[in-house]
């Protein structure tokens, strides 16, 4: 809109027929529906800009859509206030900020949307009406915006980000008065919901539902002109006022900075500012505390310019001064947390300062005991297998479906857990069965149905723990779409539904067609979705999530959030041993702190910076797939590549597509088992000739300072994050560019000879790839009696706790050769050769062996073909750890 107004003022005069007078008219059609969600610059203020286009003042025109984009450019309209329609005298004066409303707009900004059907004289009025309140005492500033709809309101949260407040008053009609198919595709975020049969007074009272599912952070308030009594009684959780016939205005002021500052408090971080001010005698541990030891040195001074003095203020191991004990909170960090909870949808929040591994373990301590089952994804972080080990599980692996052109895992099948689940049942063994434990979202992007996953196990175990990592997902409760598939989000959805009347109606009556069919057969429970019992059904669920992965935290900072039925009953006093035993005695208040902070932003503008978050990642995914040099050499892999037609109900195979251009993912979301997170964008580089460590170190750190995770045979994974920039994403592109150029110019220089060591390196990147082993089987030495081999047992559950711990005796285990042909000549004649280490290449940080299962030939072939560098627990100079037979005799026997 500014180049095309700019242009056209260019001519004194143009007439309506010409091209650049089509254009803007076009553009200033498109803009008005979009301009009318947000209070900068506003509908009145578009109104003007109309106004001058059709009056022919297309200078004035070109010269108030410049100001306006500077302003939302630089994020100005912020920080005071804009006079995008100057007078004479104050014409280029955009730095005046010198009277007590500009002073309040150096505060936190924010909007909030008022729901009304509003003439524009009206609109004004009640907009000044909330702007006169503003006091010198106030801790943030807003503006406000007017929607004139049901549908309004709702696309006005999905589409504004800046909104932190709802003001729901009487007497608006149902629909919008845009009706844009592209806006109207906002609305799909509410599902199967429909809203139109309503009645109009029940309008306000399930817009605020609608708004509270939508975005459950939002504060509402509404203006009624029913019973306040009877709508207060049927508000959502997330309506903080109920009043009646509103005209003080300054009470609702109130009240809505009130709201935003209960989310803007940060207890902990509070505390410890406080107590870096104070005075105070050092005389216990820490040198470095008030950074005495460092102000003192001669030779470390350095330290102190380079991180600041604020660091070494705060740092202290005390628990007083206005502090808190992280083992025992009852002050600031116990608030922090319970903030925080509130924030993630949990019950319960606790927070780690080393890492999501430590969190991890803590819950397997907490809630597994010796010879507990323990449904486990092969895949997951070694951190849980090592869990395994601490708890004495019995471990049944889990596979996950393979991508072998890719060389890596997918996720595991819905009917894989029930086959798993249904197998113990017929063995007697329902009851042992504690855990299922879960990737989600997996290191590559694949995302679990958690709501359908949690419900049919329920209807097999239903009193199941489901522990879900989701290390890379903290963000995913900020987005309406991704909130979906989150375990908290689904932990108290399934609660609330399975309290209700109707559930309990549809269970009956899916339970009188399930009785018609044979129980007894598998194909019975593994053909159809399952229901569980209501009566029966306890929601037990916790989620371990790597905040400093994904959100803002210092490393290491993480969080168990839990929502679990029995928590208080069974669990708690367990996990608060667990919690001893892992977390250290003096925790590094800094990544606390930290976690605090980050709860606030996410809780302020984590809509924001997710739906930034994705756009940066389809932006990326766009320029590969149109730029002719890219797609020579490079292709982004789609939810067709990575998620098998049959977990796919949508049938949606890309987010985008060249020439159609971008599908909406909300179905998929929705429906498919498995649908694929769009910050994750995994680059196929196989028509380069270089594998993936090769490209991630020789290429893309080495030469130009970018730095990657992940990487495959053939494929090179970037994550956009909440700090990811227009001008990263276009760094990588350039990179990526020239990376393609120079390949171009190379293969233009190659010889014959070169061009078919060319092709033949490509061949062997994207077609002569080993399949992806399943995992083989535990050691009949390590296994239960009655389920070893010949013995007619089937559950394949195994003690990798005795495994782990006999390879402690180095008398028990040999070295075998991977390169010298011992191990191959010994597996030739017969010998069940059995690992006795976790062997796990990092990346991505999973086993492929673990101590007491037995080592197959596709591992073996899968093992020779890996080209990362770090492979915890195999040693090339001596070959692969294993038991010796005599160890396995002696263990078989015990």
């Amino acid at each position: 809109m500014k180049n095309a107004s700019a242009r056209l003022a260019m001519a004194e005069r143009r007439a309506p027929g010409d091209p650049m007078h089509r254009v803007v008219e076009d553009l200033l059609a498109r803009l008005e529906p979009i301009e009318s969600y947000w209070a900068f610059p506003g509908r009145i203020t578009f109104e003007r800009l109309k106004s001058m286009f059709d009056e022919g003042e297309f200078t004035s025109l070109a010269h108030t859509v410049a100001r306006t984009t500077r302003a939302l450019m630089s994020d100005s309209y912020r920080s005071r206030h804009v006079h995008v329609l100057p007078t004479e005298d104050e014409e280029d004066d955009e730095d005046r900020s010198d009277t007590a409303d500009e002073r309040a707009r150096a505060r936190p900004y924010f909007e909030v949307m008022i729901v009304d059907d509003l003439s524009p004289h009206q609109e004004y009025t009640l907009k000044r009406s909330l702007r006169d309140k503003r006091r010198a005492e106030d801790s943030f500033v807003y503006e406000s915006v007017v929607v004139g709809s049901f549908e309004d309101a709702l696309i006005g949260v999905l589409f504004n980000y800046n909104i932190q407040a709802v003001v729901i008053r009487y007497g608006f009609p149902y629909t919008s008065r845009h009706g844009l198919p592209m806006l109207t595709r906002y609305l799909n975020r509410l599902g199967d919901e429909s809203f139109e049969d309503l009645p109009p007074e029940e309008y306000g009272v399930s817009l605020a539902y609608a708004i509270g599912k939508l975005r459950p952070e939002l504060d509402i308030y509404m203006v009624t002109d029913q019973s306040v009594e009877d709508i207060a009684g049927r508000v959502c959780d997330n309506c903080r006022r109920v009043f009646y016939n509103q005209e003080d205005y300054m009470e609702l002021h109130l009240n809505i900075l009130r709201g935003v500052n209960s989310r803007y408090k940060t207890p902990f971080f509070t505390a410890l500012k406080e107590y870096s001010k104070q005075p105070t005698g050092v005389f216990h541990a820490m040198p470095i505390s008030r950074g005495k030891s460092i102000a003192k040195s001669h030779w470390i001074k350095d330290m102190g310019d380079f991180y600041g003095m604020n660091i070494f203020l705060a740092e202290t191991s005390a628990t007083s001064g206005g502090l808190d004990s992280l083992l025992d909170p009852h002050g600031p960090i116990k608030q922090a947390q319970e903030v925080a909870a509130r924030a993630f949808g949990a019950r319960h929040t606790f927070f780690a300062t080393n890492g999501t591994s430590t969190c991890n373990k803590i819950v397997v301590q907490a809630l597994v005991k010796p010879d507990d089952i323990v449904l486990v994804d092969r895949d997951c972080h070694k951190s849980h297998h090592y869990g395994m080990v601490l708890a004495g599980a019995q471990v049944v692996y889990l596979d996950s479906y393979p991508l072998n052109e890719f060389s890596m895992y997918g996720a595991v099948p819905l009917r894989e857990i029930k086959h798993q689940l249904l197998n113990l049942k017929r063995a007697g063994k329902l009851d042992r069965v504690k855990m299922l434990l879960l990737t989600n979202c997996t290191f590559d992007g694949i995302v679990y149905n958690v709501e359908r996953v949690m419900e049919e196990c329920l209807a097999i175990k239903p009193d199941l723990v489901f522990l879900w990592d989701e290390a890379w997902f903290g963000f995913a409760r900020f987005g309406p779409t991704y909130r979906l598939r989150t375990a908290m989000h689904n932990a108290g959805m399934l609660r609330e539904r399975y309290q209700t009347g109707e559930y309990r109606a549809e269970y009956e009556a899916w339970k009188k067609e399930f009785d018609k069919a044979d129980p007894d057969k598998d194909s019975t429970w593994l053909d159809r979705r399952l229901m569980p019992d209501p009566d029966k059904a306890r929601v037990r669920v916790y989620a371990c999530q790597s905040t400093h992965k994904t959100l803002t935290s210092l490393r290491q900072g993480s969080m168990i959030h839990i929502h679990d039925q029995d928590y208080k009953a069974k669990v708690e006093e367990a996990f608060h041993e667990a919690y001893m035993t892992h977390t250290s005695t003096s925790p590094n208040y800094q990544i606390v702190a930290s976690l605090d902070v980050g709860r606030r932003q996410v809780e302020l503008e984590g809509f924001e910076l997710v739906q930034k978050q994705v756009e940066m990642a389809m932006v990326l995914r766009e320029k590969v797939a149109t730029h002719p040099l890219l797609s020579k050499y490079f292709r982004v892999l789609t939810p067709h590549d990575m998620i098998p037609d049959t977990y796919r109900e949508s049938g949606i195979e890309a987010y985008y597509e060249a020439g159609k251009g971008w599908n909406d993912i909300w179905e998929a979301w929705a429906r498919d088992e498995f649908a694929l997170d769009a910050t994750r964008i995994t680059l196929l580089i196989g028509k380069t000739g270089l594998d993936g460590d090769t490209f991630k170190n020789k290429e893309l750190m080495d030469k130009y300072g970018i730095q990657i995770n992940k990487t495959s045979r053939n494929t090179v994974l970037f994550m956009t994050n909440i700090g990811t920039t227009r001008s990263s994403v276009a760094y990588l592109i350039e990179v990526l560019v020239k990376i393609a150029t120079d390949l171009d110019e190379r293969m233009d220089d190659s010889s014959p000879v070169e061009r078919k060591l060319h092709e033949k390196q490509v061949s062997s990147l994207l077609e002569d790839l080993p399949p992806q082993p399943d995992f083989s089987r535990f050691h009949d030495a390590f296994r239960a009696k009655g389920t070893q081999k010949g013995q007619g047992g089937d559950t394949p559950e195994g003690d990798i706790r005795t495994a782990y711990f006999l390879a402690y005796d180095d008398e028990n285990c040999e070295y075998l050769g991977l390169d010298d042909g011992s191990l191959d000549a010994e597996m030739a004649k017969g010998r069940e050769v059995v690992s006795s280490t976790f062997i796990i290449p990092y990346p991505p940080g999973f086993p492929i062996l673990v101590p007491g299962q037995v080592v197959s030939a596709e591992i073996l072939k899968f093992m020779r073909a890996l080209d990362v560098k770090e492979i915890h627990g195999f040693r090339p100079e001596l070959g692969l750890r294993v038991f010796t037979e005599k160890a396995l005799k002696t263990a078989a026997k015990k």
